[in-house]
């Protein structure tokens, strides 16, 4: 397990919250924002950084509008890792 990769989503709880979201449907930003009621900038830089790490892919990425982002098999194992952790955290 990439231990690295559960502190980087554990320390932030907006990039858990779109991961869980993603774990469940393919969504758009716009989607996202509502469901999570984060602003537009921090829907952004919480998408391009489980980008870069290869959390979640974007099915459709040369659109400009209408985006749809998914959740890779990583990110799904990565989330999966830090809900054990934050269980067992709070069971102390």
């Amino acid at each position: 397990m990439n231990l690295s990769l559960v502190s980087f989503v554990l320390r932030a709880k907006n990039r858990k919250k779109i991961l869980d979201f993603l774990s469940k449907e393919t969504l758009t930003p716009a989607q996202l924002m509502k469901r999570t009621s984060m602003y537009e900038s921090h829907v952004s830089r919480s998408l391009r950084e489980l980008l870069e790490q290869k959390l979640i892919e974007c099915e459709n990425p040369k659109e400009r509008r209408f985006r749809f982002y998914k959740i890779t098999k990583l990110g799904k194992e990565i989330l999966e890792e830090s809900q054990k952790i934050e269980d067992e955290i709070k069971e102390i």
